[in-house]
């Protein structure tokens, strides 16, 4: 009679080609997609996208074809309303363009230019005071333009400079936000052992900042140059306050105006429509252009201390 001797134990099956010894086996698991930060940032584009779009569509309509026709089916009137805003009081349309580029552009400069001395002056130098002008400058970024614009306005009239280029331009020069952005960025770009360096040298100052700083700085004073065009030109509030000639008007004010009469002449709104569209376009242009300088000079700024 034959018996069997029972098996101490038995030999695990080896692991399957591919896989690691010790990991369970089975199909892989579906890879989870991220729904809710997806759809929160199509809702956010959306959101921003959809009135520029209807600007570009109802930009292309007639008078009656405005309110008559579906929201988002393009019309046949763009040629039109282009010639009609040309046209428009011997072409007051475009003076209120070239002073937006006038406020915008060279407020921009202006400001950049004060925030990167002052940024870079609040980085690397040490004086007594120093933190507390940065904490006052933080609560100027706080500070609402609405809150501002009234005292502003009582300084200009003081000075006599209301209604007037000036009365735009001045307030816009120092940028509590431009000044904070050039501190962080020099604090970040430029390197304490350089700049002793160049002081080793013999180098002064002005030419430290100019010929290291600067260079070196320009990413981060392209980005404040481009927030304060894009604030300036979009700004309403300061020069409505400000001017009462509409030969100086910018570009908000002006199709303020237009769309403030519209409510008598409703083929105003045609204009209005039309002007809004045109205005974006600068924007647009600006961005593309300042844009390689971000992919340039991000490479080229960094230093290795």
């Amino acid at each position: 009679m034959s018996t069997t001797t029972p098996v101490a134990g038995r030999r695990k099956a080896a692991p399957a080609a591919g896989t690691t010894p010790g990991t369970p086996q089975g199909p892989p698991r579906a890879r989870r997609t991220a729904l809710l930060p997806t759809a929160a940032l199509l809702l956010g584009a959306v959101y921003c996208l959809l009135p520029v779009a209807w600007v570009l569509v109802a930009a292309t309509k007639s008078g009656s074809e405005l309110f008559s026709t579906f929201t988002f089916l393009p019309g046949s009137g763009l040629a039109d309303n282009l010639s009609d805003l040309g046209s428009y009081r011997d072409g007051i349309y475009w003076q209120w363009m070239a002073n937006s580029g006038l406020y915008a552009g060279l407020g921009a400069v202006l400001s950049t230019t004060v925030s990167a001395v002052s940024g870079y002056a609040l980085a690397l130098y040490r004086f007594r005071g120093r933190e507390v002008i940065f904490n006052v400058l933080l609560a100027g970024v706080l500070m609402p333009p609405v809150i501002l614009a009234i005292p502003q306005y009582l300084l200009m009239a003081k000075a006599d400079l209301t209604d007037s280029y000036l009365s735009v331009l001045l307030p816009l020069i120092l940028s509590p936000y431009g000044v904070y952005l050039g501190r962080v960025y020099a604090q970040a770009a430029v390197p304490s052992e350089l700049v002793e360096a160049a002081r080793m040298d013999g180098a002064g100052e002005w030419r430290i900042f100019l010929r290291i700083g600067v260079p070196m700085m320009s990413p981060g004073l392209v980005t404040i140059f481009l927030f304060q065009f894009v604030a300036i030109w979009n700004n309403f509030l300061l020069p409505y306050i400000m001017l009462s000639d509409d030969g100086k008007f910018p570009m908000t004010v002006g199709l303020f105006t237009l769309l403030a009469q519209g409510s008598n002449t409703p083929a105003l709104y045609t204009l209005v429509i039309t002007g809004a569209l045109l205005a974006i376009v600068p924007l647009i242009a600006l961005f593309l252009v300042v844009q390689r300088f971000w992919s340039l000079d991000l490479l080229s700024g960094a230093v290795k201390s």
